[in-house]
């Protein structure tokens, strides 16, 4: 018998085919778009649109839970209708959404245009990792795959990287117009693009769906696999909330410009081309560093895991990440923030690649890819839950404007939107105007941003606003909040040793 010989780098580069390469391109412009966006989307709706925190959180985790939910149907349309014709759908969807996006302003218009931005994503996310499954092979496809990831990353650290360097010189305007011409991108690379052989399926789009819905709740009937699935959903709640939170609380009470004059300190050149209007560095570019940190340390990572038990390497990363999140939100100094996101980096790195191999594991044989469809629902899950703790905690227990206007309220000072003259106060629908007596008024829309509020709230306190921030952050503890995170954390560990020690043992994993 002859025995298999090891590709080489350069043999495994040249063993995909062209559609893999596609595929790979078009998953690094469609997440450029995407995190180009999210990045930012919640201090848009905040800073730009007056919106409150809970509307916030309910617009970014609502609309992203449907959008981990869909694929289930997407999956099965784009089997049905062919990929080609899915992707120029799903393109033509995202381009459009990721214009209407700048250009709505209300909260159901917002709301709509997101969800509407949300399928044509849905419509993509399967596609892709179908066409590198059909162009990969036993041999290749540990590489592959792992290429594809990097792609992955690769958009989503340079989507918010170049975006945040272009909105200090050009406004908010270019971070939807950057998305769209990223899509458009893919619209044009679409034109080359051969689909792989695909079996024609003469089961309806309808049959189709029914029979996915069916698999997963086949598939949830296995008491480990929906223990598991539970569990996790705490994982993604804590983990969602370095992206849909940690970039409001940096904009809100870190102190960036600490982080920008050392950065100064050592490389003037460098730390300029990061420098925004007040001096520090947004908040987008702060939390990238995480995409940055997995770029850098990956391989290195999973190099040190290789031989570990999945379920061992969960628990690990879980409790690596618990005390990143926990850093990140515990003091309003940017280098303890930025080293709790390193942390957390690295705990995401341990944890995450082995959480669909342990699910491959305690498939039956012969029913993995039916397991494997329910990886995306307690990332759905988690992230519906996730407006609880980034909206309604958020709000209620660390948002700038909410503290500031309860101390305003004790002091009895009134602030002013100076382009209606009238008074102005903070809901949970977001910056509105009152009149003399304190009624809402609903039919006028406020022309004052949050930092105008607090600049004005500052004078009138004969404050600097970073004297009242420190005043704020010193009276109310916004800090706090990491409690909440780092306990949802506590809890994932917690439930995850348990299950390991119970229901999650086997032969298979012992």
């Amino acid at each position: 018998m002859s025995q298999e010989r090891k590709m080489g780098l350069f043999e495994l580069f040249k063993s995909f085919p062209k559609p893999y390469w596609f595929a790979s391109a078009f998953e690094l412009l469609e997440r450029y778009a995407w995190y180009g966006l999210f990045a930012v989307l919640g201090i848009y709706l905040t800073n730009e649109l007056g919106f409150s925190s809970i509307q916030r959180g309910d617009i970014m985790s609502i609309v992203t839970a449907i959008l981990y939910f869909l694929p289930i149907f997407t999956g099965a349309i784009a089997d049905k209708i062919g990929y080609k014709l899915t992707l120029a759908i799903a393109y033509v969807i995202l381009m459009t959404g990721y214009f209407l996006m700048g250009q709505v302003t209300s909260y159901y218009a917002v709301f709509a245009v997101f969800l509407y931005v949300a399928l044509g994503a849905a419509m993509f996310k399967p596609v892709a990792s179908a066409i590198v499954t059909k162009t990969t092979n036993k041999e290749n496809s540990s590489f592959g795959f792992g290429l594809f990831y990097m792609m992955v990353n690769i958009g989503g650290f340079f989507g918010p990287l170049i975006v945040g360097l272009l909105r200090n010189d050009f406004g908010w305007s270019v971070v939807f117009w950057s998305s769209s011409i990223a899509i458009l991108l893919n619209l044009i690379l679409l034109f080359f693009f051969e689909e792989p052989g695909r079996e024609k399926i003469e089961e309806s789009a309808a049959e189709m769906i029914k029979r996915s819905v069916m698999n997963i709740i086949e598939a949830l009937r296995d008491l480990r696999l929906s223990l598991l699935l539970l569990i996790m959903v705490g994982f993604w709640l804590m983990f969602n909330q370095l992206f849909y939170t940690l970039p409001n609380f940096i904009d809100d009470w870190v102190r960036t410009q600490d982080f920008y004059q050392w950065l100064h300190g050592i490389w003037p050149a460098f730390a300029n081309y990061f420098k925004n209007e007040q001096g520090g560095i947004n908040p987008e570019q702060i939390v990238n560093l995480d995409a940055f940190f997995i770029m850098i340390f990956q391989i290195a990572v999973s190099y040190i895991i290789l031989k570990w038990k999945p379920i061992n390497a969960m628990m690990t990363g879980i409790f690596i990440t618990i005390l990143g999140i926990g850093l990140s939100f515990y003091s309003d100094n940017p280098f303890y923030t930025i080293l709790g996101i390193l942390i957390f980096a690295l705990g995401e790195m341990t944890s995450n690649p082995k959480f669909s191999d342990y699910i491959a594991q305690i498939s039956p044989k012969g029913k993995e890819a039916l397991y494997m469809g329910t990886y995306f629902l307690p990332i759905a899950a988690a992230n519906y839950l996730t407006t609880y703790i980034s909206g309604n905690l958020y709000q209620n227990k660390a948002d700038k404007l909410t503290l500031l206007f309860k101390y305003l309220t004790e002091k009895g000072v009134k602030i002013v939107d100076q382009a209606s003259g009238k008074f102005v106060t903070y809901t949970t629908e977001g910056i509105q105007l009152i009149d003399d007596k304190g009624q809402i008024l609903k039919n006028l829309k406020p022309g004052i941003k949050r930092e105008e509020i607090f600049n004005q709230a500052a004078e009138k306190l004969s404050m600097s606003p970073m004297e009242l921030k420190t005043y704020l952050w010193d009276t109310y503890h916004p800090n706090q909040i990491w409690w909440v995170m780092a306990g949802v954390g506590a809890a994932t560990f917690i439930g995850l040793l348990i299950y390991n020690y119970t229901i999650g043992r086997s032969k298979k994993n012992a």
